[in-house]
């Protein structure tokens, strides 16, 4: 899969939750046969919260963490990085989008990627 840590340049990130769960996480999702990792995070930014990236979003790295909404699976994920100020519209399979302060973010229920690897990311790259 494909994923982005947006962050608006003001110290919050954008999370959003699937319908029928509680986990919050990165927008993204899974990479299509033929598709690039960043093919697949614009096509999932733009049906998911109506986002196009203005800029080239920065490659993370590839992190692996227990699935949130699929017990006993493992999710993989190349993760992306990007700043940009964004009206998100949940739209396809997202309930909710938001932006959440990064110092509050450990608060909320979050997808163990987030929680294990894309937090301390934006802690230790955003302040």
């Amino acid at each position: 899969m494909a994923a982005a840590l947006i962050d608006d340049g003001a110290g919050r990130m954008l999370l959003v939750r699937k319908t029928g769960t509680s986990a919050y996480m990165q927008a993204g999702g899974k990479i299509e046969p033929g598709e690039t990792p960043l093919g697949a995070l614009r096509r999932e930014l733009a049906e998911e919260i109506g986002m196009t990236p203005a800029h080239e979003p920065v490659h993370l790295g590839r992190f692996e963490a227990p699935a949130a909404n699929e017990p006993g699976r493992v999710v993989e994920a190349e993760l992306f990085h990007l700043t940009a100020v964004h009206q998100p519209v949940a739209a396809a399979e997202i309930a909710e989008a938001l932006w959440v302060p990064i110092a509050e973010a450990d608060a909320l229920p979050l997808a163990p990627m987030t929680r294990t690897h894309v937090l301390p990311i934006a802690l230790k790259l955003l302040r």
